[in-house]
């Protein structure tokens, strides 16, 4: 930022501008299937189980990979590993378009996963990179806006390809943006390390499986049940593995994630906050569009034009959010934000029904969308300010690896109460169980209000809670 204009320098207006396009097209593969789940089951022949897993092959891996990701831009150069992920990412979409069934688009969905860790944690790195604190939640707030706007665009722009052209689509938009941001980031973005000039292979295949191991009972309790062997297994297994891998990280020399950052208020309470914010939006998002579709009787393209509420919402308030974060501090923000998300879904939980009108739910999409839009470039400056410079590469895999946690539990947890109280038998039933799953969003929503609460307070400047000098020797 040039001190005397305030203006942004053109280093930093290329580095805000590409991160955040590679962003806009991770963020928006997360979601742009979901209102093309029904196209896609009639033209591969799919089943119930299998349209979930084109869903979540993607987070998973995602989720598994971050901090492998993140650990690799650090070593071998921040700008290489993020060209490499967008290649990967693009080629696998391309391998998704021409998907001949339903089983080499789950595989092809995975591979997206795992080009997405390698983008997602270093373009934020490169961004919080060339803009000091004092600015930072600023380029948040538009880095968030453009990665925002892609997860609630996600279901209109899937519905509007659905109807408009086919599926396909949907995945053959992300080549030509590909190769642009492939070339554009290999001119105009700088080069950098991380502080490790070695990877930590011990802590990479201890947080890999173990990850995999957590996930993967999350996404498959409902379907193989919660207190099967293999659900049990893969839980106990993740959980031993996470505990090594913390033990390891607090005695090896060159630890992937220093674990003297959770000693720090900001970065422990933000990351659980933003966890919760995560969790709250996909486990809305993954019902929100089939309701208007199977309940209300609406196209893809209109279910996703009812969507876009929180896509204007988002583009207005994102930008703002961040810049006032700069000024009254993270906490009042991501308390604030994650208590009109509650609101908002608290809403939904009581006037969804099989004749609700539009106009009813309306007001809990804005509210929620103002949420959101709040706490997210909020909860992201706590953690990033709560870091030495060094150290924003380490804490942006552990923030991006929680928000993918975060969304994946999220979903698990509404489609676990969803199958409680209801079903896809008929409208009344798909409505008593849309409506139990909100009631339990609104609950995940307001215990990050209570976490975020815990947040370190801050004065008028803005300021966060800093990496004093006897926790950063010890990290």
């Amino acid at each position: 930022m040039n001190t005397e204009t305030g203006r942004m320098t053109s280093k930093q207006a290329w580095t805000l501008g590409l991160a955040s396009l590679a962003s806009f097209m991770m963020a928006l593969d997360s979601l742009v299937v979901t209102t093309t789940l029904t196209t896609i089951r009639a033209d591969l022949t799919a089943s119930v189980e299998q349209l979930e897993w084109v869903v979540n092959a993607y987070n998973l891996t995602f989720a598994v990979l971050l901090l492998t990701g993140a650990a690799l831009g650090d070593r071998f150069g921040r700008r290489k590993v993020f060209n490499t992920g967008l290649v990967l990412f693009t080629a696998a979409s391309a391998a998704c378009a021409l998907a001949p069934d339903i089983v080499f688009l789950i595989v092809s969905r995975a591979v997206q996963g795992a080009g997405a860790a390698m983008v997602l944690p270093l373009s934020l790195t490169l961004v919080t990179a060339v803009f000091p604190p004092r600015t930072r939640g600023k380029a948040m707030g538009l880095y968030l806006g453009l990665t925002g706007l892609a997860t609630f665009s996600g279901p209109f722009i899937g519905g509007a390809i659905a109807e408009g052209l086919a599926w396909q689509w949907v995945f053959w938009l992300n080549l030509p943006i590909g190769v642009v941001a492939v070339l554009l980031a290999a001119r105009k973005v700088d080069e950098s390390t991380g502080p490790n000039d070695k990877l930590d292979p011990v802590g990479l295949a201890l947080v890999t499986p173990g990850a995999f191991g957590v996930i993967w009972a999350l996404v498959r309790g409902n379907a193989a049940g919660w207190g099967s062997v293999e659900v049990v297994a893969s839980a106990v297994l993740g959980v031993v593995l996470v505990i090594a891998f913390v033990v390891h990280e607090r005695r090896t020399p060159r630890p992937m994630v220093p674990m003297g950052l959770f000693r720090l208020r900001a970065f422990a309470t933000a990351n659980p906050a933003n966890f919760l914010v995560f969790a709250s939006l996909y486990g809305t998002m993954f019902f929100l569009a089939q309701y208007f579709q199977l309940v209300r009787g609406h196209g893809p393209l209109v279910a996703g034009l009812m969507l876009m509420p929180w896509t204007g919402t988002l583009m207005v308030c994102a930008p703002i959010a961040g810049r006032l974060v700069d000024r009254v501090g993270a906490r009042r923000f991501v308390v604030g934000g994650l208590f009109l998300q509650a609101v908002g879904t608290a809403w939904l939980a009581t006037v969804i029904d099989t004749d609700t009108a539009y106009l009813e739910v309306l007001p809990a999409l804005v509210i929620g969308s103002v949420g959101i839009c709040a706490a997210m470039p909020a909860a992201q400056k706590a953690v990033v300010n709560a870091v030495q410079p060094a150290r924003i590469g380490q804490a942006s895999g552990v923030f991006m690896m929680l928000r993918m946690f975060g969304g994946v539990f999220g979903t698990t947890v509404s489609v676990a109460v969803f199958g409680a109280f209801g079903g896809y038998g008929t409208a009344e039933a798909f409505s008593d169980g849309f409506s139990a799953s909100m009631a339990a969003v609104s609950a995940l929503a307001f215990l990050g209000v209570l976490i975020g609460l815990a947040m370190p307070g801050t004065g008028a400047t803005g300021g966060s809670d800093r990496v004093v000098p006897e926790v950063a020797s010890k990290v």
